[in-house]
């Protein structure tokens, strides 16, 4: 199975500990139960590291979100464009092996499939600011 089938269940995974404020290892230990990575074992590190790097990262990476979404407080944007994105900065500050091109396209990716009508639009504008920003450190 590919990069982005497990980023999608990272990305439904990271959702789902905000909905039910869940910690990462609970979640690690439901998907592992419910052997929802069988298919992704190759990628297992990759899951578990964003998973945890999510939690662990989680004020950081909300401080990029607030700083861009102008006029937005992070309880009000959408959990799901919430999830696409904590998963994206992730990747991008954390994970040298995902481009940041590649964790933008991604995320526009999920957010089409997963998101509003705005969704898309909304993060791409959101994680064009935090790479403009990111590049220059």
């Amino acid at each position: 199975m590919s990069r982005k089938a497990a980023r999608e269940l990272v990305m439904k995974m990271i959702f789902q500990m905000d909905l039910s404020n869940s910690t990462s290892q609970e979640i690690i230990t439901m998907i592992e139960e419910e052997n929802e990575i069988k298919d992704l074992e190759e990628q297992k590190e990759y899951i578990f590291d964003c998973i945890k790097g999510v939690e662990t990262n989680k004020s950081k990476i909300d401080e990029y979100i607030e700083k861009y979404s102008k006029g937005w407080k992070i309880n009000r944007i959408a959990k799901v464009d919430l999830a696409i994105m904590r998963l994206a900065i992730y990747e991008m500050l954390n994970r040298e092996d995902v481009p940041n091109a590649v964790a933008i396209d991604e995320a526009i990716e999920l957010a089409k499939r997963y998101g509003g009508d705005n969704s898309p639009a909304f993060i791409n504008g959101i994680l064009g600011n935090i790479i403009k920003e990111i590049g220059n450190e």
